[in-house]
């Protein structure tokens, strides 16, 4: 490795980025759009559907909704009903308010546990004590203390994410296709430049202008929504710059022989589309089939997100997201050692 080759195709790679003033803008101007809209739209609001918690339920158990929980409430429309093995694994979900209500399937006294920091839960419990009106019967209320994360709290992290996803994938794995086939790698090849060099010059200017816009955006936003940041914002910008690292190492991948711009831009939409959709970018995945979980688990975009929301929202520390963490370093040096062993500098 020599830093100093490394270093002339990192400055080179950044001023054609800072000289390109349309991409520039866009940088800024797309999430910007985004977070303002939503903001706007969902600020006062919450979701329409709500999610019910039902405990304990074994596993494999389809018929969990035939419980002491009664048929007019089972019946509600927009209602969701997520089983759930144990009061424990229920009350950390209802905490964070990833689901409304939860309810003791099997409680005489129809125990049911509620976040009173939460509106939706609020609407979820008049739904649920309405369905005993009937037949005069009382059920008993427990309360789980929790701090009450607005949509857009909640939905800042998925969208500075998406923005640093398309960033990552289109402007590396793009950008290289696009060198190849107007023969600026050819050229290259004849200088003493390695492929790791030149694929870790491309993925580390990229991760500096990530980093450089996701500073600005947040501290854009953070004037107009003042989010709140219960953990490190150092332990935040860690975790985002190893989320932005493994992005990248995937661009390089499918960069490394990749010859035609249009197949180059319909395998990235393959690939960014499922992450937008299934990393929790809009949606929480609770109540999801759980194949579909699985298959999210296999995206870094998840596991940024899963770290980011755990720091801003849980307070949570470096070594709790650890596993999160392991998971974004091992995709990116995978990702940039498969990229070099592919690399080609021809068509």
């Amino acid at each position: 490795m020599n830093f100093s080759r490394m270093w002339a195709m990192f400055t080179a790679r950044n001023y054609e980025f800072f000289r390109d003033r349309a991409a520039f803008g866009w940088n800024f101007a797309f999430p910007f759009l985004i977070i303002l809209g939503f903001g706007f739209i969902f600020g006062g609001r919450e979701y329409q559907d709500f999610k019910v918690g039902l405990f304990p339920v074994e596993a494999g158990d389809e018929f969990f909704l035939k419980s002491s929980v009664p048929d007019a409430f089972q019946n509600g429309r927009y209602l969701e009903f997520i089983p759930f093995a144990d009061l424990r694994s229920g009350e950390g979900k209802l905490r964070h308010q990833k689901i409304d209500i939860l309810i003791d399937r099997n409680s005489p006294t129809h125990a049911y546990w509620i976040n009173d920091s939460s509106p939706k839960g609020y609407i979820v419990e008049q739904l649920f004590l309405a369905s005993f009106e009937k037949n005069e019967i009382r059920a008993e209320k427990q309360v789980v203390q929790g701090l009450q994360v607005r949509y857009i709290d909640w939905l800042f992290p998925g969208i500075l994410a998406m923005n640093m996803m398309f960033s990552a994938l289109w402007g590396v794995g793009y950008v290289v296709v696009r060198y190849r086939k107007n023969g600026t790698l050819k050229r290259l090849k004849a200088t003493p430049l390695t492929a790791l060099e030149y694929l870790s010059a491309q993925m580390f200017s990229r991760i500096f202008l990530l980093m450089f816009t996701l500073a600005v955006v947040w501290l854009g936003s953070d004037l107009i929504f003042h989010f709140q940041v219960l953990g490190s914002y150092a332990a935040l910008a860690f975790v985002f710059f190893l989320g932005g690292l493994s992005l990248c190492a995937m661009g390089l991948v499918l960069a490394a022989r990749g010859t035609s711009e249009e197949f180059a831009s319909g395998i990235l939409n393959f690939i960014t589309w499922p992450m937008m959709f299934l990393s929790e970018v809009w949606f929480s995945m609770e109540g999801a089939p759980s194949w579909l979980q699985k298959l999210a688990s296999f995206f870094p975009l998840t596991h940024l997100l899963t770290a980011a929301r755990k720091i801003m929202n849980d307070g949570a520390s470096l070594s709790e997201v650890s596993s999160e963490c392991f998971i974004m370093t091992l995709v990116t040096i995978l990702c940039l050692l498969l990229a070099a062993y592919l690399f080609s500098w021809n068509e």
